[in-house]
Formats: C-alpha cells, structure tokens, sequence
C-alpha cells in the first residue's frame, strides 16, 4: 500500500488508535473539574455513555472496514500528488500543517452544516441526542452520518496533494480537538476561543434550542464559522441544556431513528422543495 493510502486509512482509525490514552486523559479530567462531584457525574451520563461505547465500537469495527475500501478507490482518483508534486515540499512544515488542518475543517464544515439540512438530519440527530453531553458524545454518531464524514472530510486535501505526514497529523490533532470540545467543561478558553472552538462553543451547537443548534459547526477552528455566519459567542449560554426534542435512546432506537416515520417524511418534503 502506498504512503497515501496509509495515511488515509490512519487518519480514519485514529479514534480508535487514540482509544485507551483519550480514555485516560479525559476520566483524569473530569475527576479533576468535578472533584465531590464526579461520582453523580458518571451516574448522570451512564446510559448514554454506554450507547455511545457500542455506537463507536460498530463504526470502527464494522463500518470503518466497509468505507475504507470504496474510499481507498476514489483516493487513487482524487491524488493530488500527481498535479501538486514539489509544490508543498517549499512551504514551511508549521504552514503546511496549518493549511491541511483549515482545509479539512472547511471540508467538515460544510458536511456538517448539510447535515442540519432535513435530508440528512434523520442521520444526524444520533449525535444531538445526549441530554448529559460528555466527552464519549463525540462517538454517538449513527453508521450513515460516520461514513458520510469519513468518505468526505479528506477528500480537498487529496486532490490537493497535502503531504501524508500533515494529514496524519492533522487527524490527531482535530481527533483529539473534537473530543475535547464534547467534554463537560463550561470552558469558553478566552482570547484563544477566539480562534478555536471551545467546549462551550460547541456544547452551544448541541443546544436544545433548534435556532441555536444551527450555529459552531466547525471542529477545531472558527474561521469557516466566522466567515460564513453560523459563529455565536458561547458566553451568554454556559452549561446550556442539550439534546433533541425526541430525546436520547439505547443502541437499537438510534440505529432506527431515521427509518422513523417523522424522519423519512421530513426527508421526503425536503426532497420535494429541493426539486421545485
């Protein structure tokens, strides 16, 4: 396999490479903010959680696999290495990584805006579920909704031809990124928050307010938030309420959200207009 391919296939496993040291980093963590607290904590997220573990251990177990193969062809036609060789090899390391980090959340942006949209919110709505957001919610995502990013989120920097060391490295960083903004700190990180999306940037986005929920949807920076117009300031929303109006479920009741009635009607009528 060449180097291409294998960064692509670590950049779709890194969550489950990163398992036991994120396991690790994040129970010290919370056992640090909430202290007395911790123990009512655990109990409070215990059910999602659990839904949440198996909901991550089918996407890296079966469909990681699955995508991996129809993704590893569209890679061999979208390999940017062969129009853009050379070209990055002269620009600065700390410059490449920052463009390939941009790239991907620009990417991953979009897709995640899309998937507000009620076509796909029927797969979406998985991950807005958790009423006791935690950092094992960055898991809670139905099958559809993980290969979706995982066929999108890399494909500009392939066809750019970003070298394979920035796009591993990048996967890290926005890996852990996004797993530390699920956390349940009320963190808005100051003048850095800014510039990156904090906790509670991103708890907002989880907001049971729908009007609000439509806001934060980048991963690691604000940039594409900013630029576009879907950035709120968390501070006035700290500790806000979340999850979805049809509330959070067990394992199977998530897998068949979006076959449910409401959901395929909504699909349907969005359909509908976007054909009109």
């Amino acid at each position: 396999m060449n180097p291409r391919m294998d960064a692509v296939l670590s950049t779709i496993w890194s969550p489950l490479r990163d398992t036991a040291p994120m396991a690790l980093f994040f129970i010290l963590l919370a056992v640090i903010v909430k202290r007395a607290a911790i123990l009512e904590a655990m109990r409070r997220v215990r059910r999602e959680a659990t839904t949440n573990v198996l909901l991550f251990a089918i996407n890296s177990m079966i469909v990681a696999p699955l995508v991996a193969i129809p993704f590893l062809t569209i890679t061999g036609i979208v390999d940017g290495e062969r129009w853009f060789a050379g070209f990055w090899a002269g620009v600065p390391g700390v410059v490449v990584l920052l463009v390939t980090i941009l790239l991907i959340d620009l990417v991953a942006y979009w897709r995640h805006r899309l998937e507000h949209h009620p076509a796909l919110w029927r797969y979406h709505a998985t991950h807005h579920a958790d009423t006791a957001i935690h950092w094992l919610s960055v898991h809670r995502k139905h099958p559809v909704g993980k290969a979706l990013s995982m066929l999108v989120d890399l494909l500009l920097v392939l066809a750019l031809g970003l070298p394979v060391w920035a796009i591993v490295l990048a996967g890290v960083i926005r890996t852990w990124w996004g797993t530390f903004i699920h956390a349940d700190v009320p963190w808005t990180l100051g003048p850095l928050g800014k510039v990156l999306i904090s906790p509670a940037a991103h708890r907002l986005h989880h907001i049971r307010d729908e009007a609000l929920m439509g806001t934060n949807y980048g991963n690691t920076v604000t940039l594409w938030d900013r630029l576009f117009g879907t950035y709120v300031d968390p501070a006035p929303y700290i500790d806000c309420e979340t999850g979805i109006e049809e509330g959070t479920r067990g394992l199977l009741g998530e897998l068949a959200r979006p076959w449910e009635k409401r959901y395929r009607a909504d699909a349907t009528l969005a359909g509908e207009a976007g054909a009109a």
